[in-house]
């Protein structure tokens, strides 16, 4: 993500996410930055699992907004990332990951 985008970046909280709408196409024009993705979201679960470690994940919404949520990844699949909270993205609005 640029500088800029990270400025229009809006914070929510991991509960607010059954209220928002994701778009059917992906996020990313790609298949070597669905690829990156893809194992970023591994590498964010196993972080959530073996040390509950918690990241910043940044998705756009159907809207086209761009959103951070700061929150502990507990399993992924093709389609969707699973958080601590029980709530779930789908992978294809995942613009990236940033790890601590």
């Amino acid at each position: 993500m640029t500088t800029a985008q990270l400025e229009l970046t809006n914070t929510i909280e991991k509960e607010v996410l059954p209220a928002l709408s994701f778009s059917t196409c992906d996020v990313l024009d790609s298949s070597a930055e669905r690829l990156v993705r893809q194992r970023d979201a591994d590498r964010a679960t196993a972080l959530g699992n073996n040390y509950h470690g918690k990241l910043d994940i940044y998705f756009k919404t159907a809207d086209g907004s761009t959103h951070r949520v700061y929150t502990t990844v507990w399993a992924n699949s093709s389609e969707h990332l699973t958080l601590k909270s029980g709530n779930s993205i789908p992978l294809r609005a995942v613009l990236g990951f940033d790890f601590y």
